[in-house]
């Protein structure tokens, strides 16, 4: 990762990926005061400075290999509708953690199970990692369906995983292993 620069995917719906950039700061803050991105990603509060340091920090974080955060963005210079990332990035051990979130103007389009698809294909294939996996709340279906369109396989369920804002949910988890089938 560190030996290029982050690359840009283009989505069969029209919209792309792509590395974020400081001028995306103020979406970044009122991203975090839509409803179900509090709920279900735990962000907390965000200034506009924060936000610049958070996409500063996340460029930093591709060059040492650490994450991988995408803005999910209308094409050409756009603003951004969501996020998709690589974290919790084990690149020894071969595996990696997705999250993703989507605003209201980004929803209902499919959009997110194909970034999904489109950023596991290229961390299996070309970073050459060996499993990914989602962890959601259960009573997050929007991100159940997106983690099943995308060809996860639910593997279970982990009991009181995860502390959000209404208390301790238990969370699902779902897995890509390399040599896994890739949706149609």
């Amino acid at each position: 990762m560190s030996q290029t620069d982050q690359p840009v995917f283009h989505l069969a719906g029209g919209l792309e990926l792509r590395p974020w950039r400081a001028d995306d700061a103020q979406v970044l803050v009122d991203s975090y005061l839509d409803p179900d991105v509090q709920q279900w990603n735990r962000p907390g509060g965000l200034s506009l400075d924060d936000a610049r340091d958070r996409i500063a920090r996340w460029e930093k974080r591709w060059w040492s290999e650490e994450a991988a955060i995408w803005a999910v963005a209308e094409p050409g210079r756009g603003s951004p509708v969501g996020l998709i990332g690589l974290a919790d990035f084990d690149l020894d051990g071969a595996n990696a953690e997705l999250l993703y979130w989507l605003l209201p103007a980004g929803r209902g389009r499919g959009a997110m199970a194909d970034a999904v698809v489109t950023v596991s294909r290229w961390a299996l294939e070309d970073l050459g990692l060996h499993r990914l996996r989602i962890t959601h709340s259960v009573a997050n279906a929007a991100s159940c369906r997106v983690a099943e369109r995308a060809g996860f396989v639910l593997e279970g369920t982990m009991r009181s995983a995860l502390l959000h804002s209404d208390g301790w949910h238990d969370e699902h988890l779902h897995a890509w292993v390399l040599g896994d089938s890739w949706p149609e």
